[in-house]
């Protein structure tokens, strides 16, 4: 995929959007935007999220693991999100194992506002000159293959 943008984006005319579809993975729209990419739509923020996937700013967290039930904490400790501030971890799990509604609800949300955030802190670092800093920061930081596939 990536060799795919880095040959076409060059030759795409620059006063037009550069929409890739489908995708992805925090990382992975990242790499695209640096390679040129404007614009992207993907279901991973909600349907992990309705799975008990979220996103954080070190890579995802399966919040139902049992290692959650006791962490009070928020889902990502650097994120400012209504979830964030007002729910824990361990009561987000305890959700998803009661079959409530309002844990897809809360981690979907989370993760909505977590890719919003992201592109957001991106076009900022554009603006700023400073993209391909904060990619390389971000990239260092976010750990795709996370506990998640322990």
């Amino acid at each position: 995929m990536f060799d795919t943008i880095s040959t076409t984006a060059p030759i795409m005319p620059v006063d037009r959007p550069r929409y890739l579809m489908g995708v992805g993975t925090p990382a992975d729209i990242v790499r695209a935007i640096g390679l040129g990419i404007d614009m992207f739509d993907c279901v991973l923020p909600t349907r992990n999220g309705r799975n008990g996937m979220a996103f954080t700013w070190d890579g995802p967290i399966p919040v139902k693991a049992a290692r959650y039930s006791e962490d009070f904490g928020p889902l990502d400790p650097d994120c400012s999100c209504p979830v964030c501030s007002n729910y824990t971890r361990a009561y987000i799990r305890h959700l998803f194992n009661a079959r409530e509604i309002a844990a897809m609800m809360l981690t979907t949300r989370h993760n909505l506002f977590f890719y919003l955030d992201l592109v957001h802190r991106a076009r900022l670092a554009i603006t700023m000159d400073r993209f391909d800093q904060f990619a390389r920061e971000f990239l260092n930081r976010y750990a795709e293959v996370s506990e998640a596939n322990e």
